[in-house]
């Protein structure tokens, strides 16, 4: 007898974690817009969990979504989960989990990163948190949202980061976790910011941290923080 195929609009099939998943999914996408990291729908989120990652829908405002709305795919992008329309950054959200230990990815509009990526290949080495991040946050060049070449370049800037700039486009994180991939996320809009008004002086050029001192803060970072 064949097996049947559960139809993926029927979400009274989806399991607690997947539940429990989507709620703090919906949470840090309401936090990116109240934190100023976005407007309206311009981002998006996702978590991994086993095989089926959970992603916000295209267009839809976040206050709007409920635990019936969850939507999700297969690590092929096929929807397996709800009946919304995936983001339409389906392609560097996959195109991470598929070449990353992430289960997590943040995207961003957030204004000060956005601006630094319209102006430099990457992000000075103006505080030491860089090392939190791998190094250097690097610009991923420009192309046409929600293609396979903008998370190709995305993939080539992400190289042993852990985030990165799209140019004239905003930021994308990941982690092993959503508060991770958020906190990130933060920290390098802070960092835009920081760069963005220390630059702005008449007159004066920021102090920027060497490659080696990155590196030490990163190895210090490593450790940082309450241990099981």
């Amino acid at each position: 007898m064949a097996e049947e195929r559960r139809d993926p609009r029927d979400v009274r099939g989806v399991g607690a974690e997947e539940a429990d998943a989507w709620r703090e999914l919906v949470d840090t996408a309401r936090r990116t817009v109240s934190d100023g990291l976005v407007v309206g729908t311009s981002g998006n989120v996702s978590v991994r969990v086993a095989d089926t990652v959970l992603v916000t829908p295209s267009g839809v405002p976040y206050d709007r979504l409920t635990p019936d709305d969850v939507t999700g795919v297969d690590l092929d992008g096929r929807q397996v989960l709800g009946s919304l329309v995936p983001t339409s950054e389906l392609p560097m959200h996959l195109a991470v989990y598929r070449s990353t230990d992430a289960r997590a990815v943040v995207h961003t509009h957030a204004v000060h990163a956005t601006a630094v990526s319209t102006l430099v290949p990457e992000l000075p080495a103006i505080h030491y948190m860089t090392g939190a991040l791998g190094g250097a946050v690097r610009v991923a060049p420009y192309a046409t949202y929600g293609t396979d070449e903008l998370a190709e370049n995305m993939l080539h800037a992400l190289a042993d980061r852990s985030a990165c700039l799209l140019q004239n486009h905003g930021t994308i994180a990941y982690g092993t976790t959503l508060a991770q991939a958020y906190d990130r996320t933060a920290q390098l809009e802070w960092m835009c910011h920081l760069w963005l008004t220390a630059r702005a002086l008449p007159g004066l050029t920021p102090t920027l941290l060497t490659e080696e001192q990155v590196a030490e803060a990163g190895e210090r970072l490593r450790g940082y923080g309450q241990r099981p």
